[in-house]
C-alpha cells in the first residue's frame, strides 16, 4: 500500500494578518497558529511523517514547544520565495523515505480547523483515484465582478463554482513533476491541471477557514471551541 506524508508550507510572513509576529505564529486558543495546523497532520494514523517547511531565517519556531506533536514532525528551513518553491524543497526533504506513487497531502500553516473527519474522508475519496484531489467547498454566495472604481461590473454565474482547500493530495512523483514543469501557480492543484489533469473535488467544509485577517483568529478560535467540545461529548 502506498504511504502517506504531509508537508506544511510555513516560509511566509502573512503581513494582511498584521502583528509582531508573522501569521503561522500569532497566538491562538494560547499556542501558535501553525501549531494547530500541525496537530490533526501528526495525530492521524495513516500520515508517517509531516515535514514543516520554514524560512531559512527563521527566528520564531524555537520560541515554542512543539513537542506534544510527537515524533512524527521534523523541520526544514528551507522555505523559498514562493508557497510553490517552498512546496518543492519540502518534496527534496522527503525524498528520503517517499517513493514516487506514495501520497503526499499539502496543508496551508494558516488552516488550522482542520478536523480529523474532514483528513479521513480526503484521504479514503482519494485512495484508488487516479490523479488526486483536495478539499473544497461549493461556492455558496453571490460573486460580483469590480471595475477599475471597485463598482459592480456585473454578476458572476457560480454555478460549478468550488472554493479551493486544503489539505491536496496527490502522488509524490506527480508534484514533483508538475511543480518543477509548472511552478507558478497559487496551488498544488493549479500545477497538475496545468499538466491536463482533472483534480478530484472532495467536499469539505466552511469550518476549515483559513485564517488571513484579525477577525479570522476569533472565529478560528471559536471553531477549535466547538470542535473541542464535540470531542468532550463523544
Amino acid at each position: 500500500m502506498s504511504a502517506h506524508y504531509a508537508i506544511v508550507p510555513a516560509a511566509g510572513s502573512g503581513s494582511r494578518l498584521g502583528g509582531e509576529a508573522p501569521k503561522q505564529y500569532q497566538l491562538l486558543a494560547g499556542l501558535p497558529l501553525l501549531h494547530h495546523s500541525l496537530a490533526t497532520l501528526c495525530r492521524c494514523r495513516s500520515i508517517e511523517r509531516v515535514w514543516v517547511v520554514l524560512a531559512p531565517d527563521d527566528g520564531w519556531w524555537r520560541q515554542y514547544d512543539w513537542t506534544s506533536l510527537g515524533h512524527k514532525l521534523e523541520t526544514v528551513f528551507c522555505g523559498g520565495a514562493t508557497r510553490a518553491e517552498s512546496v518543492a524543497n519540502g518534496l527534496r526533504a522527503a525524498a528520503t523515505v517517499a517513493q514516487d506513487d506514495d501520497w503526499v497531502l499539502v496543508h496551508d500553516a494558516a488552516r488550522p480547523c482542520l478536523s480529523p473527519a474532514m483528513l479521513t474522508t480526503l484521504c479514503d475519496e482519494l485512495a484508488d483515484d487516479a490523479i488526486g484531489g483536495l478539499l473544497a467547498v461549493p461556492v455558496a454566495d453571490t460573486l460580483k465582478r469590480a471595475d477599475g472604481d471597485q463598482r459592480v461590473a456585473r454578476s458572476e454565474c457560480r454555478d460549478g463554482l468550488w472554493q479551493a482547500q486544503t489539505p491536496q493530495m496527490f502522488r509524490y512523483g506527480l508534484l514533483v513533476r508538475v511543480l518543477a514543469e509548472h511552478p507558478g501557480g497559487t496551488d498544488e492543484a493549479s500545477a497538475v491541471e496545468a499538466a491536463g489533469l482533472r483534480p478530484r473535488l472532495v467536499r469539505g467544509d466552511a469550518s476549515n477557514l483559513k485564517v488571513t485577517f484579525a477577525g479570522d483568529l476569533r472565529l478560528a478560535e471559536m471553531i477549535l471551541q466547538a470542535q473541542a467540545q464535540a470531542r468532550w461529548g463523544e
